[in-house]
């Protein structure tokens, strides 16, 4: 590559002043200083020798990683262990090992193929799910990187096969496949770039500076006889820390922070570097950061089992009445009964030993009555989420055309918690925004820049036209549709919406700003060009990037730290002044100045760089122009330039801190630009102190660097502010907006600094100008000097917030936390955690910077165990590992590089907006769908269950089940599964459209409206009146009467299938009445559940087998010929269904929740015709928020509304004075 052979010729290294790229001490001093020796500094790597790690003691786990649940060996114990955690899985073995045994009322099969069954498809969708986990292992796992062959060549190597003590070499935009002693790369000084976008969600490059000892390295040749020995701290979690030592040459040296390169960090800017792998696999940082894939249940699965405790504990109480029955009948009724024979051969009916009788009836009744509890409905969930799962993966609402990925759900046990979010923690970089920084707009001489629209003004503008056209109805008095006209038409005066036409002019990368007073030279009009031109060469100057000239386009681009610095020198490059090289010495820009036709190369000589930190907050660059006049240039945050202006600098410092302003309410990051002109003398001696500082060695260099610094750094002159937009993700403020408007509360855990987290928080609406923000911090200085008192500091901080929050009177104020990762390590601790999370949840919106990947997991756990929600974590790095598998739910960004984050989630989205659609129209489907299977599976196993009951009590309790052992195995299996499949796939109360435009509608979920014990004991009831209908009904009718034209009386098996099918009409009527949306699926599946009974009863009937049960022809010649079975069936289903129905109807006309509202509206077409009233109705259907754009909105309308009622003061008070005067 020739710009990395050009680029081998730089010395990066005095760009930079500060910590990144000096060696702050002797490699003696660092020598006697590191405990690299005991308990925790164990790790010894013989560079170079990778076969000497092939055998204790110095073997040490492989570079294959695995985010599973299982493996071959595990599979089967865990996945066995994981189906008998079910509590009714529990209860059929143990029936399934008494079916064995003489008391089984059932033959031994129909007991264990239904548990087999349901078990095995169940470990079979646990294996399905684990093997896609391990398929997207192997794509990491069999990436290839250059391998040293121990002859000074290098060859292609899967990452699972590199071993500790292997040398590697990567190129250019590939991840390091583990972590790295990083040796030398092509730069001359041995400096490289880093982006660990996916350990710390940081999108500034690191710089990362090879050892002083190896950095000469200078192709795979040398690397032949290289040897060493690497001792160093044992595996460990902390990404910014690193304590080791290399013997080298009979010598040794220090290992520190910089000199490591981490698996799943991404090289950047350099052509290749060389590294010896350290820490491989799972001792690696990143991996040491992650957890085992956990094993999730849902919040419903677990009440499920509740519910089946309480079945179960109804199984036990009527299984011993019957035993108590039955010991009765046995000790005072069966002596009578001596046709019976009894005792029987074994013993199981002996009048002499009634109490042994007793018992062997309770393990019959224990098995006979067993239909209470469901065995089928955990197959039928079972088949109802991968089904749910398929129509998620599917929704081609969801599916992501630029990068072809559709949403995945990686497993479908979580599908209802969808529907029951409350708190969702999200990752930044990656996840909100794209990563991407776009040149906007900029304010130069006091004149504001720029009239395209960032994305939050353009969605907030549409949001408050909207909700004017909503509120503005008909109805309302005519002054109040007056102020409304006024308030819209403040709205389009204050917010631009700038019409594109993307024929006229091709999008630019990191260049979205439309002003023509600026562009194509048109600025050399302008009463302010000489602050314009130093305002371009500015951005063109003060930077540390690299230009790159496209050979075909002739166009540069740039290698920049920071998106940031690319957007601003892009910007420069539009407006004429293209940076087109950059020498040891100086920066060449080709600027179109004088003339815009003709382009001057101008060489400006770079004296001193002063870089930026996050404590500096600025950057500035010394340089010498071609007229031999020193010039500083400076750029950095607003707070910091405005402090060190010139008295005689501020002349435009009012209005640029009102344009400041204005671009921070749009959400856009800003940056302050100044200079100063410099004599030669001042700078002279200047240079000469600087210098000592810079070469000095000692505690004291930093702070010596930082004091000259400072002095060289004021009395500057302001020039202008920039503003970028940091873009977010497609469609991330509407979605934030929805989800505000749903009742979900939003945290962002970042490894960001806290001014870019804050920036990002205004661009998504987290944040808005007048929200309280309540910044926890505390100087570092003081953590190393005291501390206890940085702990009592940090204690008080929030007690203070907490009661901040509690004093506030006015119920639109909102408050902000925003924490950084110092700080949050000592909020996190025992003592503090709960009081840092009562005042999290009273705050709107939640940001932590600076967080490590075990904080953001911390964090999440702190949430989810402390409020007792369900949380959704989402993020796309290999950080947000730990905090996808602490939630409750965890959501993976699968359209970004890494893939870490989409392998330990439950589901995979291409991009934050469609969480939006996953949550509120299939979270809020799913968990509706559910609830009311399960409630509907209870219903009519109870219903069924407990006439068998009512028969064994009317038949002497002798164990006599009413009905044919076929009738009880096919009831769950085929005769009413197919409705409760439908329901639970295809249901739902409004449609995908209404959710959106309704999100209010989501509160559902986590109110548990569907699923609490009010309802569930109302379904239970329901089956329990059901069955007493059923029962006693077909009893009556009948007992003693004549029910055929020869006056025949109904038997046993006569009255059991009279009785089967009022139940079967009677659960499948129910469901019928229970569903809202129907297709011409559910009235099939209903119709032929029906339909299958009766044709069963044809088929079964000509068997020889019915016979043995006197079965024969039962429908045929038996119960069809009679009318009194046909009208049976009609009363009791009837009967049956009346309460339900009479409760629908009641709660329809005299208290209806919010979806039967909605459904009487879409059922009389009210929202085509009344297209105001369906506005209003949407209006309503928010929930009350104080984040995203509605928010802002809202503030904005309150704000419009207090500017016209003092306008009609000022015009009411004008009227009336005119009128005293003529008094």
């Amino acid at each position: 590559m020739a710009g990395g052979r050009i680029r081998a010729k730089f010395r990066r290294s005095s760009l930079y002043t500060f910590a990144t790229c000096h060696r702050p001490r002797t490699s003696e001093e660092e020598e006697s200083s590191l405990p690299v020796e005991g308990p925790g500094y164990s790790r010894v790597v013989q560079c170079n020798k990778p076969d000497l790690h092939d055998h204790r003691p110095l073997k040490y786990c492989t570079n294959n990683i695995s985010t599973t649940k299982y493996n071959f060996i595990t599979f089967l114990p865990k996945a066995i262990f994981e189906q008998f955690r079910r509590v009714a899985n529990m209860y059929f073995l143990l029936a399934a090992a008494l079916s064995l045994t003489p008391v089984t009322p059932f033959s031994p099969l129909s007991m264990i193929a239904p548990l087999v069954f349901v078990v095995g498809l169940s470990m079979a969708k646990e294996a399905m799910e684990d093997w896609r986990r391990f398929m997207q292992d192997m794509k990491v796992n069999l990436r290839k990187v250059s391998v040293h062959k121990q002859d000074g060549t290098f060859g292609p190597k899967p990452w699972m096969k590199i071993r500790v003590g292997d040398i590697v070499k990567v190129e250019k935009d590939q991840f390091f496949p583990a972590d790295l002693l990083f040796l030398s790369s092509s730069y001359e000084d041995g400096i490289c770039y880093v982006e660990t976008m996916n350990l710390d969600g940081e999108t500034n490059l690191k710089v990362k500076r090879a050892m002083e000892v190896t950095q000469n390295i200078e192709d795979d040749s040398s690397l032949k006889d290289f040897s060493g020995t690497i001792k160093c701290e044992d595996p460990n979690s902390s990404l910014y820390t690193f304590v080791g030592k290399m013997e080298y040459d009979c010598k040794v040296y220090p290992i520190d922070p910089s000199q490591i390169l981490l698996r799943d960090s991404k090289l950047r800017n350099t052509a290749y570097v060389y590294g010896v792998v350290i820490f491989t696999g799972h001792d690696s940082k990143v991996m040491q950061n992650s957890t085992k894939s956990p094993s999730k249940r849902s919040t419903i699965e677990k009440q499920m089992d509740k519910i089946i405790y309480i079945l179960f504990i109804v199984l036990v109480v009527i299984s011993l009445l019957s035993s108590i029955g039955f010991i009765l009948k046995t000790k005072y009724d069966l002596p009578n009964w001596w046709y019976l024979q009894v005792p029987d051969e074994k013993h199981l009916y002996d009048p002499q030993q009634p109490l042994q009788s007793g018992f062997y009836h309770l393990v019959t009744a224990l098995m006979l009555y067993g239909y209470l509890i469901p065995i089928s409905l955990y197959v039928s969930i079972e088949v109802v989420k991968v089904l749910q799962a398929l129509f998620i993966n599917k929704d081609i609402q969801m599916y992501d055309e630029e990068t072809g990925t559709p949403a995945q759900a990686r497993t479908s046990n979580l599908n209802e918690e969808l529907g029951q979010v409350d708190t969702i923690l999200s990752d930044k970089t990656g996840t909100l925004t794209c990563n991407q920084m776009d040149f906007l707009k900029c304010s130069i001489a006091g004149t504001a820049y720029g009239t395209r629209s960032s994305d939050v003004e353009l969605a907030a503008a549409e949001q408050m036209v909207r909700d004017m056209d909503g509120q503005g109805q008909s109805g309302m008095p005519q002054s109040t549709d007056k102020s409304h006209e006024f308030v819209k038409s403040e709205i389009q005066l204050e917010t631009v919406v700038t019409a594109k036409d993307d024929m006229l002019r091709l999008p630019i990368k990191g260049f979205s700003f439309e002003d023509n007073r600026l562009m194509s030279g048109n600025w050399f009009n302008e009463s302010t060009a000489d602050d314009i031109l130093l305002f371009f060469r500015i951005l063109s100057v003060c930077h540390s990037a690299i230009p790159e000239q496209n050979e075909e386009t002739g166009i540069c681009t740039y290698e920049a730290e920071s998106p940031d610095e690319g957007a601003f020198l892009v910007a420069a490059r539009e407006f004429g002044f293209e940076l087109c090289k950059r020498t040891q010495s100086g920066v060449h820009v080709r600027e179109r100045y004088p003339s815009y036709e003709e382009p001057v190369e101008r060489e400006y000589k770079l004296l001193n760089l002063l870089d930026f930190t996050s404590k500096r907050k600025r950057m500035s660059v010394i340089v010498r122009d071609e007229n031999d006049q020193i010039l500083l240039f400076c750029k950095g945050a607003d707070s910091i330039i405005f402090d060190r202006l010139a008295n005689g600098g501020k002349k435009y410092l009012d209005v640029t801190t009102k344009h400041l302003n204005e671009y921070g309410e749009a959400g856009l990051r800003t940056l302050a630009l100044a200079y100063k002109k410099l004599d030669e003398a001042e700078y002279n001696a200047w240079n000469d102190e600087f210098t000592r500082a810079k070469t000095s060695f000692g505690g004291d260099r930093e702070a010596n660097l930082e004091r000259v610094s400072d002095l060289m750094e004021r009395d500057l002159i302001l020039v202008g502010a920039t503003a970028v937009e940091d873009k977010l993700q497609k469609g991330v403020p509407q979605c934030i907006d929805k989800l505000a408007q749903a009742g979900l509360k939003i945290w962002v855990l970042t490894g960001d600094k806290m001014e870019t987290a804050i920036n990002i928080g205004f661009s998504c609406s987290l944040l808005r100008q007048g929200m309280k923000q309540i910044c926890i911090t505390v100087n570092p200085e003081m953590f190393e000097s005291n501390e206890t008192s940085a702990r009592d500091g940090i204690l008080k901080q929030i007690i203070d917030g907490f009661q901040m929050v509690k004093r506030e009177k006015d119920p639109n104020a909102a408050f902000a936390l925003i924490i950084d990762g110092k700080t949050l390590a000592y909020a996190l601790e025992d003592d503090m955690k709960h009081k840092f999370l009562s005042l999290a949840v009273e705050c709107a919106s939640v940001i932590c910077c600076r967080v490590s990947p075990k904080q953001k997991a911390l964090v999440t756990r702190l949430v989810k165990e402390g409020t007792g929600k369900i949380t959704l974590a989402i993020g796309d790095g290999a950080n947000d590992v730990g905090m996808i598998q602490e939630a409750d739910i965890g959501v993976g960004i699968s359209g970004c590089e890494g893939m870490q984050a989409v392998m330990a989630s439950d589901f995979a989205i291409a991009e934050f907006r469609f969480l939006e659609r996953l949550l509120v129209v299939h979270g809020h489907w799913c968990y509706k769908r559910i609830a009311q299977m399960i409630c509907y599976f209870f219903y009519k196993n109870i219903a069924f269950g407990l006439t068998i009951f009512y028969f064994e009590a009317f038949a002497g309790f002798s164990g006599q089940s009413v009905y044919d052992d076929w009738y009880m195995l096919l009831f769950n299996v085929v005769l009413t599964s197919l409705p409760v499949i439908s329901l639970g796939v295809f249901e739902q109360d409004v449609d995908s459209e209404v959710c959106l435009q309704f999100p209010a509608l989501y509160q559902q979920g986590p109110k548990n409206l569907f699923f609490d014990w009010m309802r569930i004991f109302g379904w239970m009831a329901n089956g329990l009146y059901a069955s007493l209908i059923i029962f006693f009904l077909n009893i009556i009718i009948f007992y003693d009467q004549a029910f055929r034209s020869g006056g025949q009386t109904a038997d046993m098996t006569a009255v059991g299938t009279a009785m089967m099918t009022c139940v079967i009409w009677t659960v499948n009527v129910q469901i019928a009445l229970a569903m809202s949306h129907f297709t011409w699926i559910q009235h099939v599946f209903i119709v032929a559940s029906i339909a299958t009974w009766y044709l069963f009863l044809l088929v079964y009937g000509e068997m020889q087998y019915s016979l043995e049960v006197n079965a024969f022809r039962i429908l045929l010649e038996i119960l069809a010929p009679a009318p009194i079975y046909w009208s049976t069936t009609l009363l009791v289903t009837i009967v049956c269904n009346l309460p339900y129905f009479a409760h629908i109807s009641f709660q329809r006309s005299l208290n209806p929740l919010d979806h039967h509202i909605i459904q009487e509206i879409k059922y009389y077409k009210k929202d085509i015709e009344d297209g105001h009233m369906w506005s209003r109705e949407r209006s309503k259907a928010r929930q009350k928020t104080k984040i995203g754009f509605s928010a802002r909105v809202d503030a904005k309308i309150r704000q419009l509304k207090g500017r016209l009622h003092r306008k009609c003061s000022v015009v009411i008070s004008g009227h009336s004075s005119p009128a005293r005067k003529q008094t």
